[in-house]
């Protein structure tokens, strides 16, 4: 990376497998160089959008308690965003996920939707196309979590809970950028 740019590990939870069919529920953040300043963030789910059970299982989420307890999606991306421009300072934030398209959907359908800009901009490193890239790998089936944390074993177990999981993935970041 550049003097100019810091690489963000996020992760998130959510309550269906796009903006439009689900809730943006958690976000998880932290510096890839540095694990444990991070954020967590629990949003409250949208009115009127369905709600996973399949995907409750894997995040173990309550509804009930994040419609009480959530914070309000506006509230909580402009706390997402001060933490990145604390963090960032003055630097573009590059976003850094293992299947960044996903997580990045929902961050920036939820910066655009209620702050009106993606303080990430309009792309993402995701680290499974990077180990593809690296290890010549064809398959997109071969780039799961459990065989690429053979070749790169992580400390951080993956829990899905969003800040644990954006640690997990800022250390396999550090482990495929600085390896020989």
């Amino acid at each position: 990376m550049t003097d100019d740019e810091v690489l963000i590990s996020v992760d998130v939870e959510t309550s269906g497998q796009s903006p439009g069919t689900g809730s943006l529920l958690a976000i998880g953040a932290c510096l890839v160089e540095d694990l444990q300043n991070g954020l967590y963030l629990e949003l409250r789910p949208l009115p009127g959008l369905p709600w996973g059970d399949a995907a409750e299982q894997i995040h173990r989420l309550d509804r009930a308690r994040l419609e009480h307890n959530g914070l309000e999606p506006a509230v909580a991306m402009e706390r997402f965003a001060a933490w990145l421009g604390e963090v960032t300072d003055g630097r573009q934030p590059v976003f850094v996920g293992f299947n960044a398209p996903f997580d990045w959907m929902f961050v920036a359908d939820y910066f655009q939707r209620y702050l009106g800009r993606n303080p990430f901009g309009i792309s993402a490193l995701d680290l499974k196309a990077y180990y593809m890239g690296r290890h010549r790998v064809r398959r997109w089936s071969d780039t799961a979590r459990q065989l690429v944390e053979q070749r790169y074993p992580v400390t951080t177990p993956h829990s899905h809970h969003a800040l644990d999981d954006a640690r997990g993935q800022a250390e396999l970041c550090l482990l495929l950028m600085h390896e020989d």
